[in-house]
């Protein structure tokens, strides 16, 4: 029962791409009421979503170091001492080691548990025109080197390499493709369908949106958005117009250029300096 109660949390933060934590005891020292092998599930929010650590063991440390690594990327082993109140706080004030946690219970013992950030795959999303286009094409092949999950959202694609998910459609529908901060959107719909795409992608909560453009058509493309109420903080933060200048000439070039500034993006880095990219003259 319990079993399966896990199982099914499990599936559907996996089905909603949601990033979780899973903290599973490894070893036991003294008296627990948690044997090893005992794990919780740890939401995005703090929950603890599903599992048991055995009850009479403070949950509250190993949700915040989950919470920390699932911000890092990075699995941790923690070393929980259960113990009085003296000691708890004698523990706390002379500890230097964020992994060594001193806990106040009567249970005495100590517990090692290991907390698995479990991520997203994180996801290049391709808005494509139709027709064929040698850069959607050289995204594609780049992006797949570069252990993205590809997507390509066209109407009328012609690739001569698949993406990993195809979606022959001319519209965003930011919720059923789930977005989140680990996807990454580049819009090459070339003018036509500029405005559309974006106000659809002006609310969901990725960590970047490209648009290839020039600044005459990014212009007009802006003030179009403002005109339909976008808000200002989605229009600063767009990439646009996409790409480091390298003075890349062929499609591939290009889509290398776009590719930095999206890895410079996921990493933290600024190319340009403090300015925005939309405000780039």
């Amino acid at each position: 029962m319990q079993a399966g109660h896990y199982a099914r949390h499990l599936s559907e933060l996996v089905a909603r791409r949601e990033p979780f934590a899973v903290a599973t005891v490894t070893r036991t020292e003294g008296s627990t009421l948690a044997k090893s092998g005992f794990k919780i599930l740890i939401t995005q929010k703090g929950e603890v979503a599903a599992g048991t650590l055995g009850g009479g063991c403070p949950e509250g440390p190993i949700v915040e170091a989950a919470l920390l690594a699932l911000k890092s990327g990075e699995p941790r082993v923690l070393r929980i001492h259960l113990v009085d109140t003296e000691g708890s706080v004698a523990g706390t004030v002379r500890e230097t080691d964020p992994n060594e946690i001193w806990v106040q219970t009567n249970c005495g013992g100590v517990l090692e548990v290991y907390i698995e950030p479990m991520l997203p795959t994180q996801r290049l999303i391709i808005v494509g025109q139709g027709g064929k286009d040698d850069l959607e094409g050289a995204l594609v092949h780049l992006g797949k080197l570069l252990a993205f999950e590809v997507v390509v959202i066209d109407p009328n694609p012609s690739l001569a390499e698949a993406p990993h998910v195809l979606l022959r459609e001319g519209h965003i529908d930011a919720g059923a493709l789930g977005l989140n901060r680990h996807d990454y959107v580049v819009v090459l719909t070339k003018g036509e369908r500029d405005v559309a795409v974006l106000e659809a992608l002006a609310g969901a909560p990725v960590k970047f949106v490209g648009l290839l453009a020039s600044r005459h058509r990014l212009r007009q493309d802006l003030e179009e958005l403002a005109r339909r109420g976008v808000p200002e903080e989605f229009r600063k933060s767009l990439h646009a117009p996409i790409g480091i200048d390298i003075g890349a000439k062929t499609p591939e070039e290009l889509a290398v250029a776009i590719l930095a500034e999206l890895l410079a993006t996921k990493y933290g880095k600024t190319p340009y300096g403090e300015a925005r990219p939309a405000d780039r003259s």
